[in-house]
C-alpha cells in the first residue's frame, strides 16, 4: 500500500487471532501496522506481533528494494508492535532505534538489554532529520501506556498516531469505521479520557491530512469527523440519544420487566432503545453502547444478598473506564430481601454527574399492578425531553420554563433567512409575567444581534450542567459569519421555525421582539413568549458553574503576561493592550486578568 510518494505500508493482517488482548472477540482478525518512510535516511515505524515476523521482514526487503533501513521508530512498546525489535536489530547491524526513555526501560525488560550503543531517546517535541521529511515526536503518556509517543512528519503532514485512532478487524475486510473503532477504544483506551484530551489539544495545533495509525485503515479523508468521535469518547459525552437496557434475568421475571421498559421508551418517542442480556451478549459490546447512548437501565436480581454477577462484571467494567455524566435508571427484583439497587448505586458512587432517575422499580419476583405503574413512570422520567422535542407530544406553554432563567448561561439561535445561527450570552432577564416579557442582552459585535434585529425572533436555550466545553467552542469561539454552527447536530425545530439545542439544555423558550433598547456597546431586546418547553430537571448551568467546573485551567504556568477569563487564552506581555482581542472567544481587553 502506498502511502504517499515516499511512505508506503508494511503491516500485516492477522486472521488467526479469535481474542484480542486475551478478551476482545475480533471476528474480522486484526492488523498490525507498520510504516517505511523512505528518505536521503530511511526509518521503519513499529515493528509488528511475533507470530508475523518473516512476513513483516519479508515487506521491508521488499519496500527498501536493496536499501537498508536507518532508524527504528518505537512508539508503542506492547508487544503486538514491538515483538520484532530484536529481529530487526540483528538483520540490520547498522541500524539504531528511536524512542522514549521509559521504551528503552521496557526493551530491556522484554528483551534483555536496552540497546544503549544504539538509541535515540526523544522526548516532546525533539525531531529526527531524515531528508526532506522532519520527524517531530509528541508524548502521549497512558494513550494507552506510559511510554507512548506519536510522531508527525511535517513534509507530508501525516500522523502515526500509535494506537489513537485504531480499531478491530485486518485491512481486508470491508467494515464500518466507528462501530469497531469505538468499540476498540472504549476497551482499550477508555479509561484514558483526560490524557485523550491532552493529546487532542497538542494535535490541535497540527496540519494533518493523513492518519496512519498502529491498528486499523490509514485515515485520508474526513479526518475531522475522526477526530470529533476522539473528542466526544475522551470527554465522555453521549454519543447518540437512546437508553441502554443492561440486564440478567434468572427465571425470566426481569427479562419480562425488561421487555415492558423497552416497549414503553419506544412508545414514548424514545429514539434508541439497546438491550443487552448481559449473561449472553458479547459483555465488551455491551460496555460500548453503556458509553454510546445518552441513558443507561441496569436491570438485575438480588442474589447472595448482592448482585448477579454478570452484572457486578459489567459495572465493573463500566466503573473501570471512568463512566460518567449519564442518567442512570435502576430495575431490581428479589422475592424477599431485594437489595440489588442500592448495591448498584454503591458500586457507581463514584462515578462523575450520573443523574439517577426519581423512580426505581422494585419487582417482588414477578411484575404486579405496582411494578408495572414504576416502569411506565420510569419509562416518562428517562423520554420526557424526547416527549419535550416533539410536536405531538411537548407542552408548548409549559411556562415554568421561565424559571430556569437565573444568571445562567444560554445559546440564542436565530436564522438569517440562509443558516442557522447561535451564540452564547449570559444576560438574559424575565422582565413582567402578565405578559410574560423577557430582556435579552446581546453585543453588537456579535452577527446574532444584526440577524435579531432584523427578524424579530429568537429561541432562548437554557444551557444545564451537562454541557460540556465545546458547546462553549461552538457557540462562543467562532463567528457565524462564517462558521455554520449547527454542523453535526441533530436537527429540532420550534413553532416559529428556529433550531433549538437537542441536549445539554433544559429548557427553551421562543421569543417575539417588541422593543428594542441600544446601549451602546449592546443591544437590549425585550420580547414576548410565544413557546416555552420544559425538557429536563437537570440544573441551570450558572456563570459560576461554568468557570469552576467546566472551562479547562488555563495554562499559565511559567508565564508572565494576562489570561482571558472566558476561555483561557494567554497573553504574554507586561502591558495589556486596549484594543486587544482573544483570538478564541472574541473576547476584550476587560475580559483579561493579570497572570498570578
Amino acid at each position: 500500500m502506498i502511502i504517499t510518494k515516499d511512505i508506503q505500508y508494511i503491516g500485516v493482517s492477522d486472521h488467526q487471532i479469535d481474542l484480542f488482548e486475551g478478551q476482545y472477540a475480533v471476528p474480522n482478525g486484526m492488523a498490525y501496522n507498520s510504516y517505511a518512510i523512505l528518505d536521503e535516511k530511511i526509518a521503519i515505524m513499529d515493528t509488528v506481533d511475533q507470530n508475523f515476523t518473516q512476513e513483516w521482514m519479508e515487506n521491508i526487503q521488499r519496500v527498501l528494494a536493496g536499501r537498508k533501513p536507518d532508524y527504528l521508530v518505537v512508539q508503542h512498546m506492547e508487544p503486538d508492535h514491538s515483538a520484532n525489535i530484536a529481529h530487526f536489530l540483528e538483520a540490520y547491524p547498522e541500524a539504531v532505534v528511536v524512542s522514549s526513555a521509559k521504551a528503552f526501560a521496557m526493551v530491556e525488560n522484554f528483551f534483555g538489554q536496552d540497546y544503549a550503543d544504539r538509541r535515540i531517546v526523544v522526548g516532546e517535541g525533539d525531531t529526527l532529520e531524515l531528508g526532506k521529511h522532519t520527524l517531530t515526536f509528541i508524548t502521549a503518556p497512558m494513550v494507552h501506556w506510559p511510554e507512548v509517543i506519536v510522531t508527525y512528519d511535517s513534509y507530508d503532514k501525516v500522523l502515526f498516531s500509535a494506537d489513537g485512532f485504531g480499531k478491530f478487524g485486518a485491512l481486508d475486510v470491508e467494515e464500518d469505521w466507528a462501530c469497531e473503532a469505538r468499540r476498540y477504544y472504549i476497551g482499550i483506551v477508555g479509561k484514558y479520557g483526560e490524557q485523550v484530551q491532552a493529546l487532542l489539544k497538542k494535535l490541535s495545533n497540527l496540519d494533518i491530512s493523513v492518519i496512519c495509525p498502529l491498528h486499523g485503515p490509514v485515515l485520508t479523508e474526513n479526518l475531522g469527523y475522526y477526530m470529533n468521535l476522539y473528542n466526544i469518547w475522551s470527554s465522555y459525552q453521549a454519543e447518540s440519544e437512546g437508553v441502554v437496557i443492561a440486564y440478567t434475568s434468572v427465571y425470566g421475571h426481569t427479562k419480562a420487566a425488561v421487555e415492558l421498559l423497552a416497549q414503553k421508551l419506544q412508545e414514548k418517542g424514545c429514539p434508541q432503545v439497546v438491550v443487552h442480556d448481559l449473561a449472553r451478549c458479547d459483555m465488551a459490546e455491551a460496555v460500548e453502547d453503556a458509553f454510546r447512548y445518552s441513558k443507561l437501565v441496569l436491570a438485575t436480581t438480588t442474589y447472595n444478598a448482592d448482585i448477579f454477577p454478570f452484572m457486578k462484571e459489567f459495572i465493573h467494567h463500566l466503573t473501570e473506564r471512568n463512566f460518567q455524566n449519564r442518567t442512570v435508571g435502576l430495575v431490581e427484583n428479589g422475592s424477599w430481601s431485594p437489595a440489588a439497587a442500592r448495591v448498584m448505586r454503591e458500586m457507581l458512587a463514584d462515578c462523575k454527574k450520573l443523574t439517577f432517575t426519581k423512580t426505581t422499580v422494585k419487582i417482588l419476583s414477578a411484575l404486579n399492578e405496582g411494578s408495572r405503574t414504576q416502569i411506565e413512570t420510569m419509562a416518562g422520567e428517562l423520554c420526557r425531553e424526547y416527549l419535550a422535542q416533539q410536536d405531538a407530544t411537548a407542552n408548548k406553554n409549559d411556562l415554568t420554563a421561565l424559571f430556569r432563567i437565573g444568571y445562567g448561561l444560554y445559546v440564542v439561535t436565530s436564522n438569517d433567512g440562509v443558516k442557522d445561527n447561535g451564540l452564547i450570552v449570559n444576560t438574559v432577564s424575565q422582565l413582567s409575567d402578565n405578559p410574560n416579557r423577557v430582556a435579552v442582552n446581546i453585543n453588537k459585535r456579535n452577527y446574532s444581534h444584526d440577524i435579531i434585529k432584523q427578524t424579530g425572533v429568537l429561541n432562548v436555550n437554557c444551557l444545564d450542567v451537562s454541557a460540556p466545553f465545546s458547546v462553549f467552542q461552538t457557540f462562543g469561539f467562532q463567528s457565524g459569519r462564517t462558521a455554520d454552527k449547527f454542523a453535526g447536530i441533530d436537527e429540532l425545530r420550534s413553532d416559529n421555525g428556529l433550531r433549538f439545542l437537542p441536549r445539554y439544555i433544559n429548557a427553551f423558550m421562543s421569543l417575539k421582539v417588541e422593543n428594542y433598547l441600544d446601549l451602546g456597546t449592546h443591544g437590549l431586546f425585550i420580547c414576548t413568549v410565544t413557546e416555552a418547553r420544559v425538557i429536563s430537571d437537570r440544573e441551570t448551568m450558572t456563570y459560576t458553574y461554568y468557570q469552576n467546573n467546566v472551562k479547562p485551567k488555563p495554562q499559565t504556568e511559567g508565564k508572565k503576561g494576562f489570561v482571558c477569563k472566558v476561555c483561557g487564552w494567554v497573553y504574554e506581555g507586561d502591558t495589556l493592550p486596549d484594543y486587544i482581542v482573544c483570538p478564541l472567544c472574541k473576547h476584550g481587553a476587560a475580559d483579561f486578568e493579570p497572570i498570578g
